[in-house]
């Protein structure tokens, strides 16, 4: 094996690695935007269950 091919093999396991590492970055992206979603659906039931225990609060007491 001559010098070129070792860079050759270097040079493909280097853009390998790339491809594996870009696709871990995706990965995280997708889990924190999905957690992202999730607190926002949180934040929204709390939101809605607190109005509806308002409004029950508000109809007993009349």
């Amino acid at each position: 094996m001559g010098i070129k091919d070792q860079f050759q093999d270097k040079a493909q396991e280097l853009a390998d690695r790339a491809k594996q590492a870009t696709g871990k970055g995706r990965d995280a992206k997708d889990e924190a935007s999905q957690r992202a979603t999730q607190g926002r659906e949180s934040a929204q039931d709390a939101k809605e269950r607190a109005e509806r225990e308002l409004r029950e609060r508000t109809g007993r007491d009349s």
